[in-house]
């Protein structure tokens, strides 16, 4: 049987882009979904190495055995306070469930091609600016944060530093009780072993550059 003729490509009717479908689950913010096989890989190399179960590695990260399966299988793409918590629970800087095993060598990180970790409402973003090729104990990212709003941050493995440099717009660092602000051009240095929180207080978009340094083990 002859295959049937196709419509010309005229009378073909248009068809609206997919909806894109929410992540599961999506409290926290989304990392970009080209790095969900590569986080699976490594968590699963990861927990195998160190001889855990799923059911053990819950229990220490606080992040369920059914999440960590879909994580691991790359059926989930796994929120960012999904990913710090695994971190934290494995004494691991973040970059070690994010790397992608690229050749050593000279990098080019092209802006078109960034991965670009969102806030569910995607007022707060993060360009990560180093390489996922291999952990790290320093990480370099730039950040935005829309007018108005505020990103809370859970605490970090102990001994993180962190050193925030704002170019753009003004920001209140919240570390507990005590607040400080940052103008265009302030730079910060916290320990952020502690919840934390960036909050925009201009009139505008703030733009800023985060240098993140664990400790040494």
């Amino acid at each position: 049987m002859s295959p049937p003729a196709r419509r010309p490509a005229a009378a073909r009717p248009r068809r609206s882009p997919p909806a894109e479908q929410p992540a599961a689950p999506t409290e926290g913010g989304e990392i970009a979904g080209d790095l969900t096989p590569f986080v699976g890989e490594n968590l699963r190399r990861i927990r195998a190495e160190r001889g855990l179960s799923l059911e053990k590695l819950a229990g220490l990260s606080g992040v369920s055995r059914a999440m960590l399966g879909q994580v691991e299988l790359g059926q989930s793409t796994p929120t960012i306070n999904v990913l710090w918590k695994i971190a934290r629970a494995l004494g691991l800087p973040f970059s070690a469930l994010i790397s992608t095993g690229t050749a050593p060598g000279a990098t080019v990180l092209p802006a078109a091609r960034a991965w670009i970790l969102r806030s569910r409402d995607g007022a707060f973003t993060s360009r990560a600016l180093f390489p996922m090729d291999r952990p790290r104990h320093v990480e370099f990212y730039e950040l935005h944060l829309a007018k108005g709003a505020s990103e809370s941050a859970d605490a970090h493995p102990p001994g993180t530093m962190e050193n925030l440099v704002v170019t753009h717009g003004a920001v209140e660092i919240e570390l507990g009780a005590e607040v400080r602000r940052l103008d265009e051009g302030d730079a910060i240095l916290f320990q952020a072993d502690v919840p934390h929180v960036y909050r925009n207080v201009g009139t505008s978009e703030a733009t800023m550059y985060l240098v993140m340094t664990y400790a040494q083990r």
